[in-house]
Formats: structure tokens, sequence, C-alpha cells
């Protein structure tokens, strides 16, 4: 990894982004619409779940930084600024919190934003975010004050408070109407009302073809400049389009003709092209993203950690990284769970190298009597960033001995199936691969994989009681050198429980036209403000 690739991430206790784009499915459909400023870009992915709490999709996460506020935000240099809150405190032994809302916050509907909606807003994100489970556990009550003032009571002092309201990503404690976040966290939202910066035109949403969002014009900025998912968040443009366009060279076509004005995430394989086109700028927008692979570890065979391990151990990062990156300078090999150059990041990966070891994962199958049943492996053949990990993965797990049946799915397929905890007869899931920022693996609390509550924890569902127990005691730790030991026993811990598998990181890179496009701000995720149409 470069050593200015490194410096951002050491700055960066949660990072930010600040992109800005938008698409729509191509040319303006009348003259009215011709007289706004529109910005349309193509996204990385088509948004077909709506609920950030529900899912930790990162275009769902994208599509709530549109719509919805947080009360806390993270700015460019990884500080924690207040964003909905205006003023808060905490008392001599950090178990009170008091905080209170800045004025002029009001929902989209005109109705203003009290602590009612901010309190059942963070409780149903804290049944579904691994770090609000921890925090809500820690806590005594939430109560509030007045309409815009509210307490956090905690038994035991949490130091993570604020880093829990400022998450960026895989889940932020996005803020709803109560009447919406009473709704089940284990069930989709239906009602898209926010108080953020854009508001969501649903009677344009068309699914496979395009997104649209409106500048929100009773949207009260806060006065500090963007930085990232902090300070202000101006909107100097009238419509942001999301065109769905899910072919590499579609993409990249449709930003050469002028039809698009951004793509989100650069396919790899228009890098040469689209760096020769002076017309073209090539931004890396948030530090190095990384690919995992995740198992199912309710179902067999990843129901025994050994077979889990044999799986992690046929892992080949050069083969899987060269695959879909193709060229050298938009991937790194990187065998820690946390961003390689960031605060936490650690050698100590017990017997896992990067490079694969078939006679040993063979050997483990064998110890642990795997029986030959074919793997559900779920490949999202759409999704053009990701879409080649999965051959190559097939290729190397039956060099160590595991059948597998590589299950072609389009990426909201994926993302919803993930979910099933049923067999994979009746539609479930024993395997599949996804990219997470820097902004999730940054500490191992933002982390969603490495849950180890079984069946309350991500989408695999791990069941690790010493995991558990290692995070808890990184949560109450306020000394650094204790907590970089923790996170690097956490580390172990997920390689020797056959957790999860890292398969390297890689550059996101968003491509915009110099032309019509320019406010484009860098972070640890995707937000869309103070973007202006040259």
């Amino acid at each position: 990894m470069s050593m200015n690739r490194r410096a951002a991430l050491r700055g960066m206790a949660g990072a930010i982004v600040t992109a800005a784009t938008a698409g729509s499915a191509g040319i303006v459909q009348n003259a009215k619409a011709a007289d706004l400023k529109v910005i349309r870009m193509a996204p990385q992915a088509d948004l077909k779940i709506l609920d950030p709490i529900w899912t930790t999709a990162f275009i769902t996460r994208n599509h709530a930084y549109m719509i919805y506020d947080t009360l806390f935000g993270i700015d460019a240099q990884g500080a924690i600024k207040p964003q909905m809150v205006s003023t808060y405190k905490t008392s001599a032994d950090f178990k009170t919190w008091t905080f209170t809302l800045r004025p002029g916050l009001a929902f989209h509907d005109g109705k203003p934003v009290t602590t009612a909606d901010v309190i059942q807003s963070l409780k149903r994100w804290g049944q579904r975010d691994s770090l609000g489970q921890l925090m809500f556990a820690a806590m005594g009550s939430i109560t509030p004050v007045d309409a815009k003032t509210f307490t956090m009571q905690f038994n035991d002092v949490f130091g993570m408070v604020l880093e829990a309201l400022s998450k960026p990503s895989a889940n932020a404690p996005f803020i709803m109407p109560e009447r919406v976040a009473m709704t089940s966290a284990d069930t989709q939202i239906s009602d898209t009302t926010g108080s953020g910066p854009y508001i969501f035109a649903k009677d344009e949403y068309r699914p496979g073809d395009r997104i649209v969002y409106l500048k929100n014009p009773k949207y009260v900025s806060r006065d500090e400049p963007p930085s990232g998912t902090a300070g202000g968040k101006p909107v100097f443009i009238d419509r942001m389009e999301w065109v769905i366009l899910k072919d590499a060279q579609t993409q990249a076509s449709a930003l050469t003709s002028g039809q698009i004005d951004m793509i989100e995430w650069l396919p790899a394989e228009q890098f040469p092209a689209m760096k020769a086109d002076p017309n073209v700028a090539l931004i890396q927008q948030m530090p190095s993203s990384m690919v995992g692979l995740h198992m199912n570890h309710l179902l067999p065979p990843f129901d025994n950690p050994k077979i889990s391990q044999a799986a992690i151990m046929s892992i080949n990062q050069a083969a899987l990284m060269r695959a879909q990156q193709v060229y050298p300078q938009l991937y790194d090999l990187c065998t820690s769970i946390y961003p390689c150059g960031s605060t936490y990041a650690s050698d100590k990966t017990s017997y896992f190298t990067g490079k694969p070891q078939f006679a040993k994962a063979r050997a483990l199958l064998k110890e642990a009597n795997y029986d030959g049943t074919p793997i559900a492996l779920m490949w999202p053949t759409d999704f053009a960033v990701i879409n080649k990990y999965a051959p190559v993965m097939k290729a190397l797990l039956e060099q160590s001995g595991f059948k597998v049946d590589m299950q072609s799915v389009d990426w909201t397929t994926l993302v919803t199936r993930r979910a099933k905890m049923d067999p994979v007869a009746q539609g479930g899931w024993n395997m599949f691969l996804t990219g997470w920022s820097a902004a999730d693996q940054i500490n191992p609390l933002y982390f969603a994989p490495m849950s180890g509550n079984g069946k309350k924890g991500w989408f695999g569902w791990p069941t690790d009681p010493k995991l558990v127990d290692l995070k808890a005691q990184f949560v109450r730790s306020t000394d650094p050198a204790q907590k970089k030991a923790l996170a690097a026993e956490i580390q172990e811990e997920v390689f020797n429980a056959g957790i999860y598998g890292t398969v390297g990181e890689y550059v996101t890179l968003v491509a915009l036209r110099k032309d019509r496009v320019s406010g484009l701000v860098k972070g640890p995720v995707g937000v869309y403000w103070g973007l202006k149409r040259a």
C-alpha cells in the first residue's frame, strides 16, 4: 500500500466521504426538467432495499445519507463533530450523557424533529447494529428531557458513545420519524420520510432504471464547510438522478457521450480508457476498500470451524485480486482484517497467510469429516466491481477438496437471500464474497461480520463467546495500547474460529466529467451534497 493511502487511514478514526453524484435513465424528459440543475450518476448497484437499518448494502447506506440525517458526523480529519446535535455534555463519571438538538430540524413532511423521533430511531438501530446492541446493553435508560433534549444513563462506562452515534457505515444510526422507527428492525420500512438535504422522489422511483432525489428547500444546513459526514450539507442542484447501468462498457459509453455525468465506482476494465480521456477525472473518493469471504455458520458445513478454516486456507489473494482488479495500481494484498496501515492493523493472523494452503485445507476437511455436500456459493453476476471473485474462489475451494455449487444471482437477490437462515434447499446459502469500506473495518466494533452473538449478529451468524468477551473488553477500555492489543487478539480469534477471510484491498475510483461536475467531497462513505453543476 502506498504511503499516502496509509497516512490517510491513520488520520481516520472513522473516516469520511463526500461523493457527489446522481443518475437518471438518460435524456431529460421535458423542457421544464431541462431547465433544472441536474446531475446524473451511474451508481455502483441498483437500489431495491430502502431501509438502511435492515441491510448493510452500500447502495442503501448511500441512499440513506441523501434523505436522512445523523446526530454526529465525522470530518475529513477523522474527528467526531455534532451534526443534528447542537450541544452535549457528560457527567464526571461518564455514565450520564445529555444531548440537545439544534434548531430548525424538520422532516420532509414539515413536522419538527423531536427527541421522541431520535430515541425511537436509536432503539430500532440498536436492535440491529452490533455496536448499537453493545451500547444499549450497557445503558440503563434513554429518556427525553423535553422536545429538544434527551439523556442517556449508563449502568457502566461505555467508552464509545460518540463513536456509536457517529458511526458512518453498516449500520449508521439515521434518524427517522418516530412512527417509522416503531417498525420492527426485522421488518423493512415503507415510509421514506427523512430530515436530510434531499427528498426521495418516490413517485419517480423505478428500480432497474432510475432513482431520483430532489433538493430539500427547507433543509437547515450547519454553518461549517462540508467535511465528510460532518459540517454543512449544502445542495446546489435541483435534482440528482441515479441511472442504473450495470454493464461496465455501457457505463463508460454513457459517460463519454454525456448521457451521464459520473460513475460512482469505475469497473477496473475501464480504467485505462477513462484515464486516457482528457474530459474525465478519476478521483479516489475513499480510502481503499477490502474484499472478504463470508460463510453461513448456522448451516453445515460451516457450522464446523475446522471446515471454515479450510475455506479460509483456500484463499489466494493474488489470484483473486488480479482477476477482479486487473491492474496492480488498483489493489494491494493485505492479510489483516483491519485496513493495512490503520491504527489496529496487525500481522497476527494465526494460520492465515493470504496464500493457498491446499494440503492443510484437505487435511482439515478429512479431520472434520466433510461429506462432500456441495457449497452454495452465491455469484452476483450483475455487480461489475465484484463479479469476478466467485469463479476464482470456486476453483480454489475445489483444489482444497470442496464441492461447489456456484449459483448465479443478481446483487439485489444476494443481499435479500443472505438474510435467510433457511437450509440451502429452501433458499438459504453457504458462502459469498463482498467488499467493505475502511469506514466499516477501521475498528472491531464497527465491523458488522465480527458479531459472534449468533442469530442476533450479522448475516453468517457465527457464535463465539470469546469474541463477544473480547469486544466487551475493547469497548470498556480507555487505554490506546490496551485497545490495540485487544484488536490484535480479536483478529486472531476471527481466524481461529473461521469467521471471516480477507481477500485484499482495492481502490474505488469515481469517474466524472470535468466540464459537468465539481464539489466532490472525499471521505469514508458516499455522500452527495456539495456538488455543483458546471
